[in-house]
């Protein structure tokens, strides 16, 4: 399958160019070296002039790295003489035929402009490191217009969040729902056995097949829309960066289709919340994000707890950000390319259009967050969570959730007599800090903190901050409880009524683990 304005994955010059690529060293740690970590910076912030400056003071060695990033980073022309020397197996004329750039005449000093935007990409994620090219669709700082409608988006911050917090542990089929460029789905090639892609674009679907191309991947791919494509199939993983953005329908408001899934609020992550269970294995895990509506008089947690239970399967839904309407329109009209200062009336009109569809519905906020779904293997679901974490997250998160869930398991299987049998020890990340009043000599409050993971802060009281000081693994959870009721003077049964659901939520949440 081949598409207008899309890269072409001929596997002859993929080859050429991927060997091109790294004897150019063209990898996120070369392009810092040459920027410095001031003009990179800039650059992760859609600023171009600090790397321009950079790039013209770059030494003479450097002239390779200087023609990729003038070309593919920042959209600017180079000469047909310095594309060729930069990466001469593929020759001009290669990067012609995989649609990569376009020239002006023939010459070794005639201009060569890119037509895509092609970049190292470096990640940790739950299965340890990676390292690639990818290649999307030219943004606004390379084009210096808004971005087309049939835009194809690289590796932004919500594809990081979801690489980042998805489970990694081997898995047979694997379904990236909406892959856009793939980059989901070249994460999920490394610990799977097969790999699906699907999106509407066929743009998409083109940029996706180039990039597994050039790393080296196979990769199934179908276009259509949600579940369409695959009706029939089940999964063991199924990742989801899905179009969700709340955009209003109407004339003059332009719709993306890397982002607006064209259903009317947020239908959309509704539709994949309540029917991905359709395509899920038995003990099969979807991981997506959302928006999701706060209209007034309900909470978050009501309207997706009801997406939830729709499903009919384990949930956990983590809300990390929520926006007013009026933030959350600026942040998607200027997304799109659409500022105050370029075009003052269609900004005032789309801004418009954004509250009067927010106000249709009555809506006060729009939250923002991972959903982590699960079939069980057997029985009716036993895991709804839903919960506001807004620090600081430490990556790779996937490793977290996966601990998270098999920690649900291991505690739905052990009522308070046979977790008193157990033994627990405090996991490495997790510290204790305590806050006393000067000259008192007992604290007023004790904070168990993990270094890990969600970075989750637990407020102890006295029984609780002994109960886990006492967990190294060599005393049961009775003999703990036994211990501190005695030393406490108040019965065991009492002390384990106040300590053991905290233990229970330190266990599941990783503070204290199974030893």
């Amino acid at each position: 399958m081949s598409s207008p304005d899309a890269p072409v994955a001929d596997p002859a010059l993929v080859d050429r160019l991927r060997a091109d690529l790294a004897d150019a060293d063209f990898g996120v740690a070369r392009v810092e070296e040459v920027l410095g970590g001031v003009a990179a910076d800039a650059l992760h912030r859609e600023q171009p002039v600090p790397a321009l400056r950079a790039l013209d003071r770059a030494a003479a060695d450097d002239e390779t790295t200087v023609t990729l990033v003038r070309a593919f980073l920042l959209g600017r022309p180079v000469t047909r003489g310095a594309v060729a020397r930069a990466l001469p197996r593929t020759g001009v004329d290669g990067l012609r035929a995989l649609g990569l750039v376009t020239t002006a005449g023939e010459g070794d000093d005639d201009e060569a402009r890119a037509l895509v935007d092609l970049r190292p990409y470096a990640a940790v994620d739950g299965g340890g490191e990676v390292d690639w090219w990818i290649a999307s669709d030219p943004g606004e700082l390379a084009t210096g217009h808004a971005l087309r409608t049939d835009h194809v988006l690289g590796v932004g911050g919500a594809s990081t969040t979801l690489a980042q917090a998805t489970v990694r542990d081997p898995r047979g089929d694997v379904l990236d729902l909406g892959t856009g460029c793939g980059i989901q789905a070249l994460h999920a090639s490394r610990h799977a056995g097969h790999v699906v892609g699907t999106d509407v674009s066929t743009r998409a679907l083109a940029y996706a097949r180039f990039n597994a191309a050039l790393a080296g991947v196979d990769l199934e791919l179908r276009e259509g829309s949600l579940l369409a494509p695959v009706a029939g199939r089940s999964f063991d993983l199924v990742v989801s960066n899905p179009p969700f953005v709340i955009t209003p329908r109407g004339a003059g408001v332009p719709e993306y289709e890397y982002r607006d899934g064209g259903r009317a609020g947020d239908a959309i992550v509704r539709e994949l919340v309540e029917h991905v269970g359709e395509v899920l294995a038995p003990g099969g895990v979807a991981q997506l994000l959302g928006n999701w509506e706060v209209r007034r008089g309900e909470r978050w947690e009501d309207r997706v707890g009801a997406w939830l239970d729709a499903s009919g399967l384990d949930g956990w839904v983590v809300q990390r950000e929520v926006q007013d309407p009026a933030q959350y329109a600026e942040t998607w009209l200027r997304d799109g390319g659409s500022t105050p200062d370029r075009d003052p009336q269609a900004w005032a009109a789309r801004y418009g259009a954004w509250l009067d569809d927010f106000a249709s519905r009555d809506v006060e906020t729009v939250g923002f967050g991972l959903v982590t779904l699960r079939r069980p293997v057997s029985g009716a679901p036993s895991l709804r969570r839903l919960e506001e974490v807004t620090g600081t997250l430490q990556p790779p998160l996937g490793p977290a959730v996966a601990a998270s869930l098999a920690a649900h398991d291991w505690l739905a299987v052990r009522d308070d007599a046979a977790l008193a049998a157990e033994h627990l020890r405090v996991a490495p990340d997790v510290t204790e800090e305590r806050y006393l009043t000067p000259g008192d000599p007992d604290p007023r409050v004790v904070l168990l903190r993990q270094g890990g993971g969600f970075g989750r802060a637990v407020q102890a009281g006295t029984a609780l901050a002994g109960f886990v000081g006492a967990c190294d693994g060599e005393l049961s959870v009775g003999q703990i409880v036994g211990a501190l009721g005695a030393l406490l003077d108040v019965p065991a049964e009492q002390v384990a009524a106040d300590v053991l659901p905290s233990v229970r939520g330190l266990v599941r949440d990783g503070l204290l683990l199974p030893s």
